[in-house]
């Protein structure tokens, strides 16, 4: 999760007519980034082949 100074300093950095609405979809996006990232960094993936295997099931 960012820290209130990361998500102060990317407002402070964003056009003036910037929308609330853009505002938090990119922080969402920047949101999801980050837990995947943290996810890779603390063993939390699933690999290709394990996901080829599961979509199997519903993939013709």
């Amino acid at each position: 999760m960012r820290t209130k100074q990361d998500v102060i300093r990317f407002i402070n950095a964003l056009p003036e007519n910037v929308t609330l609405v853009d505002i938090l979809e990119e922080l969402q996006v920047r949101a999801k980034i980050d837990k995947g990232l943290q996810d890779l960094n603390t063993g939390k993936t699933v690999s290709h082949d394990e996901v080829k295997q599961k979509l199997s099931k519903w993939l013709i």
